[in-house]
């Protein structure tokens, strides 16, 4: 099979002989073998291993992003960020830790940005409404 695996600036991995791969998305970790039906999933942040026709062993840590099957012998992975390496045990810990704090700060920016623009809405609102143009100003 070949397996490309790519982020918005580079492919990080292009291979023609994967013979399986696992990976992970939100019901859990699946495998894939030549001939494998087409396939969607949105891919949680995890590591992708995949075996070549040597049977060696290869990851790299995904932050989430959409794999693809098709025509049963093409795998596609965009993902936003993707750190390839053969120490397993430091993709897992290291990189992956950091790909969920960055996702837990960019959701803490997200709903603090949300908040602010809320607030700005019912300011504008109250200015807008006709008995507040014609309030006595406070003080």
């Amino acid at each position: 099979m070949r397996l490309t695996v790519t982020t918005p600036l580079a492919a990080i991995v292009q291979v023609e002989d994967a013979v399986h791969i696992r990976a992970e998305d939100s019901s859990g970790a699946f495998g894939i073998l030549p001939g494998h039906a087409d396939f969607l999933t949105a891919l949680a942040i995890s590591v992708l291993t995949w075996r070549d026709a040597r049977r060696s062993e290869h990851h790299i840590a995904l932050r989430g992003g959409v794999l693809s099957v098709s025509a049963g012998d093409a795998v596609t992975v965009a993902t936003p960020e993707a750190v390839a390496g053969e120490d397993l045990q430091r993709l897992e810990s290291e990189v992956l830790t950091r790909f969920r704090q960055q996702l837990e700060e960019e959701r803490s920016a997200r709903t603090e940005s949300q908040r602010l623009h809320l607030a700005a809405i019912r300011q504008i609102m109250r200015l807008l409404r006709p008995e507040a143009r014609y309030a006595a100003p406070p003080g």
